[in-house]
């Protein structure tokens, strides 16, 4: 896991629970954990074919015609 040890870890963890606390600990990881699968979600989903601004304009300039 990227060439860290188990010391390297513990470091890791004990500087974030000295910057961060620990009660706002379970907060940050809930929120990691939410952005992983927003972004997770984003990946996976089909991109909208965007219209072309031609066809956009007639249609809104159809509709403003009524």
């Amino acid at each position: 896991m990227f060439g860290l040890g188990a010391q390297e870890l513990m470091l890791i963890l004990l500087i974030a629970l000295v910057l961060f606390g620990g009660s706002k600990i379970p907060d940050l990881g809930r929120s990691l954990g939410q952005a992983i699968r927003e972004f997770k979600k984003g990946v996976e989903a089909p991109d909208a074919v965007p219209e072309p601004k031609e066809a956009a304009d007639r249609a809104k300039d159809a509709g403003s015609a009524r």
